[in-house]
């Protein structure tokens, strides 16, 4: 069976990826952060004085779930921004069929790299939570990192520098991890005082949590805590993390094969 020449492309460039992530010690990054967390989440757990395997699982929970986040989006645009400045990506970008593979091979490769924070995290959760409930958090937290990894590739592409690049995406994630709060807040404020402004502030905060996606709601704590996830949850977040990559994806397509090389 003959290959074609874009899917080719795709592979290497995404086996490329994962080389370059694992010459440059991201597996000894994610095990040194996973045993920092775990320790440093069984000492705080240890102050508690009551719920103490319920704190531990909660404060591991969120660190893992902010540090790999961060470990993503920096290699994300690190990668994308070193590769335009060395000019590697130049040949296959000129081609018109070659942008396209080089971009989703790309992806594909940010993706096993998700993969690759994801499970340490969801290894340890499962030492303190159910392993149902600990599979679905991890799962949540692979759709999270897939999420965050399109969007850096994006700020870095239309960017094009890694500062504003970083602060673009970490400026996302917050507002997407916190929107439903700031949603809570401003129509809280609109029925205590319903004036013009408020009834803007809220219209304003509907906006921002539809058209972002809703990221407090995929790696809940609770769902480790109490044993709440359920398949409905798992439906939600996989059908965001769906719409938003598609979007995501498509709009890297499009600023891509606007540029001239």
């Amino acid at each position: 069976m003959t290959v074609s020449p874009g899917l080719r492309i795709g592979a290497m460039v995404a086996v490329d990826t994962l080389r370059e992530a694992l010459r440059g010690r991201l597996a000894w990054l994610l095990v040194t952060l996973a045993a920092g967390g775990f320790a440093l989440s069984a000492f705080l757990g240890a102050l508690a004085l009551t719920e103490t395997r319920e704190t531990q699982a909660a404060l591991l929970a969120a660190l893992l779930r902010f540090a790999c986040a961060a470990i993503v989006a920096v290699y994300v645009v690190a990668s994308i921004v070193r590769e335009a400045h060395d000019k590697q990506a130049e040949m296959l970008l000129a081609l018109p069929a070659g942008r396209g593979a080089w971009l989703l091979g790309r992806l594909a490769g940010f993706a096993l790299l998700a993969m690759l924070a994801a499970l340490p995290a969801g290894l340890l959760t499962c030492a303190l939570a159910a392993p149902a409930q600990a599979v679905l958090w991890t799962t949540g937290l692979l759709c999270e990192l897939w999420i965050v990894a399109v969007f850096a590739a994006f700020c870095a592409l239309g960017l094009g520098h890694a500062a504003p690049a970083l602060c673009a995406t970490g400026g996302f994630y917050l507002l997407a991890r916190s929107a439903a709060v700031l949603q809570w807040l401003a129509h809280d404020a609109t029925q205590r005082t319903p004036d013009a402004g408020q009834r803007f502030i809220g219209a304003a905060a509907d906006m921002i949590a539809f058209l972002l996606p809703g990221l407090d709601g995929f790696a809940r704590a609770e769902w480790l805590l109490y044993g709440t996830g359920t398949a409905a949850d798992l439906g939600a977040v996989l059908a965001q993390t769906a719409i938003f990559l598609t979007l995501l994806t498509a709009a890297c397509l499009v600023d891509l094969h606007r540029r001239r090389f």
